[in-house]
């Protein structure tokens, strides 16, 4: 901070390295055991700095550890800085101590002179977190890193110590009421999550909107349930086949001279009722395989730095969503690729992932813009696109019964886990009438943008709320927050005195003191 700043009268700006003793870290050796099994003292690392205040950390040591090692026991109303770590890049890690504690090297401590309000001086280094990254951050390190020397020089406005009790006191309020009032939000937040999942399996289970059955049933009509549907269903499905099936001869000059050719057809995989429930009237079970004219792998070879056709990441397929921005390229044109080209229609299937949760999902394409290839971590499959809703295609796959289906077929290798196309060709289906799974969908689509927008105003008020806890911390260290008092002793009268008492110390005193 500049020493400049105007402070107000009573006020003093004080570098950090002049407020208190500091304490460097250490890790006391991993191969002597005497230093960690059954360790009490609590040895905090940056993994620890998530809280404002410590009263434990993941790791403890031994009393020996202190004695032979570089670890220091620093006392309780320490601050603690993290000056070695990734998290630097963005977040500056402050914390108070609330019993004693050893700290490892990539953290600072500062056991500030009494009668300094050791919470004071750590809300005020938050007030001034990016300020400190930017002036104290060292270049061309490995790991983001805070210069010791540049942190202890930064100057803080320190006011008169009633006055830093008071302003402890009244940002500690604001600060309660902001953290009960983000709780808030985070369980809404949870609410909303539950209440999407609970819209999505209540879709699947015919029970978001009436069935067609009880429709037609009170409107006295007839209605075409989902058996007579898959039917017609099925015979689309071959009737593309065999079209498909005579375009590829006609492309070899061959004329079929009868129909033996079509004994070729291989019948779609049905669904394994043994175990699945019962469904609402009017709706059947299926399977991916039923219901699409092709399933299959994506493009194998490595993609190119650049290109000119596109080409998926398997990050690009999550839960409903395909997101084509995130994608590669490939050489050539998109003739190079007519197979392993998507559609608006197909359905992407995430065949491999370091994580389970995130292998066989599916999103659907809906719109393209250019050639796009899928590749081999990818599945895609090509529904029969006139006879179904495909959103609902897409919102039943990735929901109840059909999720945890793919979830029960994900294998592990090589730390890798997968599905096979074979199983998600096996995907149950609960297919519900034509015209019921266009309600549902749009009564989804409603039901799912009142979450959306619900959940876009909480992440507006979390936001709001960091702008506002980060407005208070700047009030109170500008003396905005609270009211000064003209009697309250000067802060600079107080530090000449703490520095009278120290200089007046013997050397090895002084440092038993600290």
């Amino acid at each position: 901070m500049s020493d400049s700043l105007r402070v107000p009268a009573g006020w003093a700006l004080v570098p950090l390295g002049e407020l208190g003793q500091w304490t460097g870290g250490g890790t006391p050796s991993k191969n002597d055991s005497s230093f960690w099994n059954g360790g009490l003292i609590p040895w905090v690392s940056p993994k620890d700095m998530k809280t404002p205040v410590i009263i434990d950390s993941l790791d403890h040591i031994t009393q020996s550890a202190i004695e032979s090692s570089a670890a220091k026991l620093i006392p309780a109303d320490s601050v603690l800085f993290v000056t070695r770590s990734g998290i630097l890049e963005h977040t500056f890690p402050v914390a108070r101590t609330a019993v004693p504690v050893t700290v490892n090297q990539d953290i600072k401590a500062l056991t500030p002179f009494h009668p300094l309000n050791p919470n004071y001086i750590a809300s005020g280094t938050r007030a001034f977190a990016s300020e400190i990254l930017r002036c104290c951050s060292k270049d061309g390190t490995t790991v983001a890193s805070v210069d010791t020397a540049l942190l202890q020089n930064f100057a803080l406005p320190v006011a008169p110590v009633s006055e830093q009790h008071r302003i402890v006191e009244t940002i500690e309020s604001y600060l309660t009421r902001l953290d009960d009032a983000k709780a808030t939000l985070e369980r809404v937040q949870r609410n909303l999550k539950r209440y999407r999942a609970s819209v999505l399996k209540a879709a699947v289970e015919g029970r978001l909107v009436p069935t067609e059955a009880e429709l037609a049933r009170a409107d006295g009509r007839e209605y075409e349930s989902a058996s007579v549907l898959l039917e017609r269903i099925l015979v689309e499905r071959r009737r593309r086949w065999e079209e498909a099936e005579l375009a590829k001869m006609k492309a070899k000059g061959k004329v079929p001279k009868n129909d033996k050719w079509k004994a070729r057809y291989v019948e779609p995989v049905g669904p394994d009722t043994s175990e699945l429930p019962e469904l609402p009237e009017g709706w059947c079970w299926s399977t991916i395989d039923q219901l699409s004219q092709l399933v299959r792998n994506g493009y194998t070879k490595k993609p190119s730095p650049q290109g000119g056709v596109r080409i998926l990441r398997i990050s690009a397929v999550r839960e409903m969503n395909v997101d084509f921005d995130d994608c590669r390229w490939l050489p050539g044109g998109p003739e190079d690729y007519e197979a392993d080209l998507v559609n608006e229609g197909d359905l992407l299937f995430t065949r491999y992932n370091g994580t389970s949760a995130l292998v066989g999902v599916s999103g659907l394409v809906r719109a393209i813009g250019r050639p796009t290839v899928h590749p081999d971590k990818l599945i895609k499959v090509r529904p029969i696109n006139l006879l179904l809703n495909l959103s609902y295609l897409e919102l039943s796959v990735n929901t109840g019964i059909s999720r945890r289906f793919v979830e029960s077929r994900i294998r592990t290798t090589a730390g890798q886990a997968g599905v096979s196309g074979g199983d998600v060709k096996k995907i149950p289906i609960p297919l519900p009438p034509l015209a019921e799974q266009n309600r549902i969908i749009d009564e989804q689509e409603c039901v799912l943008a009142f979450a959306s927008s619900t959940s876009t105003a909480l992440a507006a008020s979390r936001a709001r709320g960091m702008r506002l806890r980060q407005s208070i911390l700047k009030w109170a260290f500008e003396g905005r927050l609270v009211d000064q008092d003209p009697t309250d002793e000067p802060a600079e009268v107080l530090l000449a005195r703490i520095r009278a008492e120290r200089a007046a110390q013997p050397v090895r005193a002084r440092r038993r003191r600290a």
